[in-house]
């Protein structure tokens, strides 16, 4: 008699897990910033620079949305986002499946406590409180590259204002080659606000 009861709340036990998807929560997965599993890296905490320069939050940021970054961009998490943002309705759309598709972005520019273009006397640069990123190439999968230098004026113009236009939003001030000497080889992105809007030149 023991036996076959046994038996009888084995059967039952198996009958109620077939019927029930032991479902585990949706993880963000190691090495996810900012509450966005497309953003990767490491969070750091504040960064301390002189005088008003640092990051109260700062992330150390190494790939966005399946794209690496050439080096680690230590940023604030509004700016982690803002590039996310630009990578898949500007970066992606504009490459295509030139080269097999973007891989890579060449970061020449994050934190740094320093002025704007590195001129004596002037306003602190958004680089100085982890707002901005200065990006100089796309990297392809064939291992080519769209670098902002040769390619603006060169074979992948028309993608490389179709990038910069869309940066155009998500970021407040985006700068390129036509906005002076100092940007000719590179994009420079931040997240300052302004009542006017973007800055785009």
């Amino acid at each position: 008699m023991m036996i076959r009861l046994a038996l009888i709340v084995a059967a039952f036990a198996a009958t109620a897990s077939c019927g029930r998807k032991d479902e585990a929560p949706v993880q963000a997965g190691p090495g996810n910033v900012c509450g966005d599993p497309d953003l990767w890296g490491q969070s750091i905490g504040a960064v301390e620079g002189a005088g008003s320069c640092g990051i109260e939050n700062a992330v150390s940021l190494t790939a966005v949305s399946g794209v690496t970054l050439s080096t680690a961009a230590q940023v604030e998490c509004g700016t982690a986002l803002a590039l996310k943002n630009w990578v898949e309705t500007g970066v992606r759309p504009a490459v295509g499946d030139t080269g097999g598709g973007v891989t890579s972005l060449r970061v020449v520019a994050h934190y740094a406590c320093r002025s704007r273009n590195n001129q004596s006397g002037a306003r602190l640069s958004e680089h100085s409180f982890g707002r901005a990123i200065d990006i100089a190439g796309i990297g392809l999968a064939d291992g080519t590259e769209m670098t902002v230098l040769t390619g603006w004026n060169g074979a992948y113009a028309t993608q490389l204002r179709q990038m910069w236009q869309a940066a155009c939003g998500p970021f407040g001030t985006v700068l390129g080659p036509e906005a002076d000497r100092h940007h000719q080889d590179h994009f420079h992105f931040d997240t300052a606000s302004s009542r006017s809007g973007s800055y785009c030149r």
